[in-house]
């Protein structure tokens, strides 16, 4: 046999035996294993006093909790980390493949999948779902709390309504039927994309251009830094024009604090 073969054999081997057997050390903590950025969010705020492994992108700038994810441990979403580990519940959103999630639930492990969410209603269905896994029910309540607190909050007085395109540094934009377009409308905002996700190019924007932009992931200063968002010219034609530019942070999961994105676009239009 292969020396690669024989490694597999092991770490299998490891596993049957490691995450069979209980933590003995402070049995009422779970040990959670986040193998993604938006796992790493829903772990971090329903479970802050577990054991938590976070993904080794836990505490990057477009990251909402990674001020909280400072301390925790982190470690790469692969069997041999798993193994080492021994998680009692693994939440993720897009992170770990068919083989690891396999292995993972195999071994014991409970699966707590984020699903894409087109509205708020859809978050909160993914807050209750976690909220279970983890054994967190009044947190994740809590949760939905502030979330629907921060949605009145951004709730527009009656006025003139408003139309604005979506446009994200690398020259994309999100009509109907996403989480974007739920948060232009829980904060007045009609959008003047079409349905779903598209690009958006600079002669478009050039030969129309809207009224108002709402930009996303422009404080990403190194991402997409020559994309079409950037261009000269729909620089100039978004000059005056900007309703909110919106943290990647705010926008990069489907979770609760896109709630915090409708209330700054309102509050800083």
């Amino acid at each position: 046999m292969r020396r690669g073969g024989r490694l597999s054999v092991a770490v299998a081997a490891a596993m049957v035996l490691t995450m069979g057997a209980p933590a003995q050390a402070n049995p009422d903590r779970l040990r959670v294993m986040s193998l993604d950025q938006c796992g790493d969010q829903y772990a971090l705020a329903l479970a802050p006093d577990d054991r938590l492994a976070l993904s080794p992108r836990a505490d990057d700038p477009d990251s909402w909790m990674r001020e909280a994810a400072v301390g925790h441990r982190r470690i790469r979403p692969t069997l041999e980390a798993a193994v080492g580990f021994r998680p009692d519940v693994v939440i993720r959103y897009w992170g770990g493949d068919a083989r690891l999630l396999a292995r993972l639930e195999a071994g014991g492990a409970r699966i707590v999948t984020i699903e894409d969410a087109t509205d708020f209603d859809g978050v909160r269905a993914n807050i209750r779902a976690a909220a279970r896994g983890l054994g967190a029910i009044p947190r994740g309540e809590a949760l939905i709390g502030r979330m629907d607190g921060r949605l009145r909050d951004a709730t527009p007085a009656a006025a003139a309504p408003r139309s604005a395109l979506y446009l994200t540094a690398g020259g994309f934009t999100a009509g109907r039927g996403t989480l974007v377009d739920a948060v232009f409308r829980a904060a007045g905002l009609t959008n003047l994309a079409a349905p779903g996700f598209a690009p958006v190019s600079v002669e478009r924007i050039a030969l129309f251009p809207p009224a108002l932009f709402v930009l996303g992931f422009f404080d990403q200063v190194r991402g997409d830094w020559r994309g079409p968002g950037r261009h000269p010219v729909v620089r100039a034609a978004a000059k005056g024009r900007v309703a909110a530019s919106l943290p990647a942070a705010s926008l990069t999961c489907p979770a609760w604090f896109a709630a915090d994105a409708a209330w700054m676009l309102k509050a800083r239009g």
